[in-house]
């Protein structure tokens, strides 16, 4: 047994609003990515336990990382991570503990004070614990009486749809397929997932335009582009391990356009810590040409792409696959007449506007696509986040159709999840609105009768409770209150529920902001080592292009009272539902789980066996496999998409969340940003100098934002420092938790309900905030 540490709890709670702020960096990874990987894993798990850990990560007979989805290739390194995953890895599998002696030391309302970074340091959860009605602190309680309370509670409901059940992209498949029959045992499908507030718009457009909500290309196909795009995405912190397929493809002889507000050092150059050359050298330029896009300008300037590859065509240089639009899509014809008909002069003069974006540089990218055969483009929530952005992807995918870069090797659309098992959760049919024909097969297999209402998603969730109408809110892994849009909306709408029930590793704000009562429930890790009467037990995980494979926990549990996922949920369902229709005891066996998810789910089949093989297995996908379109049509869909743009006020700029290099997703590994040059402090707005000094934000001087909103309610962001930064022009950028609170819930993407995380109408104010320093200078 490993040593196990409590005192962690004493470390200070870092000021975060006083950063020191240098150049940003022109490359990604080397020396500094090792030297930071290294210190993490000292610190939090040390060397004989963390080093284990690090050599089976994303191995084939090891675990599958907790960070991003993007996948592994065939042929695995020793060292088969990033920084990134590293800090997450390191974080997991840290020495240190909370336990009850921690909660008895701090009051809740205390831990409320706390910053989500100083929550997350104090170590794993050891053992349940219970906050009773009008308590002060958390007490332990037995696993028995913590579940037959949960019981109790959804028992007492005066209808199943006042319970929520949220998902985190952490979550095997098989533990996700046991929640969501648990939900509609009980007769609900109010389960909203992390990807209502990422990729749902994805989703939303792929499955609408191609009859699959999910990416069409294998890592051989980004491995053998002529041409790839990344648009709205920074891989050198969000994807690390996608640069290294970035860089085979580009020494292929691939060349890559990044379409991102901001220059991100990954993008420029990769330093490879796997090769001499990336660790003492300069490493390899990425990006062939940049496109420093206006925030919310893609929609623009893919209908910009589209028009001229059409009018080209026009003009005789057979640029289209006129036989793939034949024989494959549907509504061209009206597609290219809506967008032909704008006159030039007005196009460009919009074109320009919304995108900010040159004709010559627009016209130069043009050339390089009519230059190359296969063609991917690639994005994350720079085009998923805004109200347009179904109709921007719906562009992207006409784009692709145009030159029949679908369904053939080296092309297709590449959206790029960001947490670990956030599309298999989807795949196990974590949705709340379900298709029809899932529910029959659910209903065949387990004997009962699912509900078909549609539940609740991540927005409408918050709104429900905050009307009162959620008696019990189940976490099943995530931050709910920190991931969420407009924080003290959710928080307000969290503390209106009965029960909040938390299944949680580490600690974080939502267990601070709970309805009237609440639990806390450990549990196991992807790292950890998941034994059941003594036998070892492993899950699945789907990464980002269908891959679906095994993960084998190798680190022993800090505490005998940590439970996996799976035995929380079926421990739950047998004391509400005892072992009929569905044998809930029989579940703690994984191969029976996997054997009815092989009853349920398309491209399952004989699961158990394919699950085993080195490597894993790929899930089908029609279009990529044999040109296959299950849409509405039967065919791929053309879209007219409309020329949207966000349009800001004189005097405010368009801000986006973003994720420092020290955090994944809410989870905060530290309080640097090394790429972009800010040390110690999270607490800062990144702004272009010519918007700053018509807006007179001197460099280093403090302000609040203020975000704006038609429902007249102030969200107010205090006391964060101004840096001079090259954002594009009109747009500026911060991190997110602290900023989620000037994203209002009702400002939500159309189809998707995705909040509007990227474009944030914002004014700036000076700071509320007196304390911290003061900047010398004052602008001429």
């Amino acid at each position: 047994m490993c040593e196990v540490r409590h005192h962690h709890s004493d470390m200070t709670d870092p000021v975060q609003d006083a950063p020191e702020v240098e150049a940003p960096k022109e490359s990604a990874a080397g020396i500094p990515a090792v030297l930071s990987s290294v210190r993490h894993l000292g610190e939090q798990a040390g060397v004989m336990r963390g080093l284990p850990a690090m050599l089976a990560v994303n191995q084939k007979r090891g675990f599958d990382c907790p960070g991003c989805a993007w996948p592994e290739a065939d042929k695995r390194h020793t060292a088969e991570f990033c920084e990134n995953g590293a800090k997450a890895v390191a974080e997991e599998a840290t020495r240190h503990a909370v336990g009850a002696d921690f909660f008895a030391r701090h009051p809740v309302a205390t831990l409320a004070e706390r910053s989500g970074y100083w929550l997350g340091k104090q170590g794993r959860l050891t053992e349940p614990v219970y906050l009773p009605e009008g308590a002060t602190h958390y007490e332990p309680i037995s696993w028995e009486a913590a579940l037959d309370l949960v019981a109790e509670e959804l028992r007492g409901l005066a209808s199943p749809d006042e319970a929520v059940f949220y998902t985190s992209g952490r979550t095997s498949n098989e533990a996700a397929f046991a929640y969501q029959l648990l939900a509609r045992q009980l007769g609900t499908n109010n389960l909203p997932d992390c990807s209502n507030m990422c990729h749902e718009s994805s989703g939303s457009a792929l499955t609408e335009t191609l009859g699959v909500g999910k990416g069409s290309v294998s890592l051989e196909d980004v491995h053998q582009a002529d041409l790839i795009i990344v648009a709205g995405q920074n891989p050198g912190t969000n994807h690390p391990r996608m640069l290294s397929a970035l860089e085979k493809a580009k020494r292929a002889g691939t060349r890559i356009v990044t379409v991102n507000p901001l220059p991100e050092a990954g993008m420029k150059a990769f330093r490879n810590p796997q090769s001499p050359r990336g660790l003492v050298g300069r490493g390899t330029e990425l990006t062939d040409l940049f496109m420093q896009i206006k925030v919310g300008g893609d929609l623009a300037l893919f209908s910009a792409l589209d028009r001229l590859l059409l009018e080209a065509d026009q003009r005789g240089e057979r640029v289209l696959d006129h036989d793939f639009v034949r024989t494959f899509t549907h509504g061209f014809e009206e597609f290219s007449e809506a967008l032909l008909a704008e006159p030039e002069e007005e196009f460009w003069s919009r074109t320009e506007r919304d995108t900010g974006l040159p004709r010559s540089l627009v016209e130069e990218l043009v050339a390089m696509v009519i230059a190359s055969e296969r063609i991917v483009v690639c994005w994350a929530m720079g085009l998923t986040q805004h109200k347009h952005s179904v109709p921007t992807i719906r562009e992207v995918v006409n784009f692709l159709l145009l030159r029949g870069n679908v369904g053939r090797p080296g092309a297709g659309v590449c959206p790029v999840r960001g947490h670990s098992n956030v599309q298999g959760d989807r795949t196990m049919g974590i949705i709340e609105r379900p298709s029809p024909a899932f529910l029959d097969a659910l209903g065949s297999e387990f004997g009962f009768e699912p509900p078909c209402e549609h539940g609740h998603d991540t927005v409408n969730a918050i709104r429900a409770m905050g009307r009162g109408e959620v008696g019990v809110f189940f976490a099943m892994g995530g931050n709910f209150v920190s991931a969420s849009p407009d924080t003290e909306v959710t928080e307000e709408a969290m503390r209106r529920v009965g029960l909040t029930v938390h299944v949680s590793t580490k600690l974080n704000r939502s267990h601070v902001v709970t309805g009237a009562r609440a639990l806390i429930l450990p549990a196991l890790a992807r790292s950890d080592k998941d034994t059941y009467q003594g036998r070892a037990r492993w899950v699945t995980v789907e990464d980002s292009m269908g891959l679906v494979h095994a993960s084998h926990g190798v680190l022993t549990p800090l505490s005998k009272h940590m439970w996996s996922e799976l035995d929380i949920v079926r421990g739950l369902g047998r004391r509400l539902f005892g072992n009929a229709p569905v044998d809930w005891d029989a579940m703690a066996d994984h191969d029976r789980v996997r054997d009815h998810v092989a009853a349920v789910v398309p491209g399952f089949e004989d699961f158990n066996a394919k699950a085993r093989r080195r490597g894993g297995f790929a899930l089908p996908h029609a279009p990529r496999d044999d040109r296959r379109f299950p849409t509405a049509t039967g065919l791929a869909n053309f879209t007219v998409n409309g020329t949207y743009a966000p349009r800001v006020p004189k005097g405010r700029l368009l801000l986006q969340t973003l994720r420092s290099h020290d955090q994944y997703n809410t989870t905060v590994y530290g309080l640097d940003d090394r790429y972009r040059g800010v040390r110690q402090g999270r607490r800062v707005v990144l702004v272009n100098p010519e918007d700053a000094r018509e807006l007179g934000l001197a460099d280093g001087a403090y302000t609040d934002i203020v975000g704006e909103w038609s429902d007249g309610r102030e969200r107010r962001a205090p006391h964060f420092r101004v840096v001079h930064y090259p954002t594009a022009r009109g747009g500026a950028a911060a991190y997110y938790p602290e900023t989620n609170v000037l994203v209002p819930l009702d400002s939500t993407a159309d189809v998707s309900n995705t909040p509007t995380s990227k474009s944030v109408v914002v004014r700036f104010e000076p700071s509320s905030v007196r304390s911290g320093p003061t900047p010398a200078a004052e602008l001429p």
